[in-house]
């Protein structure tokens, strides 16, 4: 799979088989792996910003999306990624 970029749209199998369609808001790579944060698309449609689930994804070395397992590993790209975030917005 070649690398995502911000505003793509794909489908997820939630645990319960049930698709959803999400959307990449932002993409980040810490320590060589890249990490994409991604929002339903229904909630990017119908929520303020201030109401949209972000969660991340990362990608393996099969190039496929894998959530994140260790709440450690969660900080720390949430971390990175609101950097990003708060750098683009000044």
């Amino acid at each position: 799979m070649e690398k995502l970029e911000v505003g793509e749209v794909f489908t997820i199998s939630d645990e319960n088989d049930v698709e959803q369609e999400v959307e990449v808001i932002g993409m980040v790579t810490i320590e060589g792996t890249d990490y994409a944060a991604v929002s339903f698309v229904d909630d990017l449609q119908t929520e303020t910003d201030e109401d949209i689930d972000i969660f991340f994804l990362k990608m393996d070395e099969d190039g496929d999306f894998a959530a994140i397992e260790s709440d450690d590993e969660f900080e720390k790209v949430s971390a990175a990624f609101d950097e990003i975030m708060n750098e683009e917005g000044e």
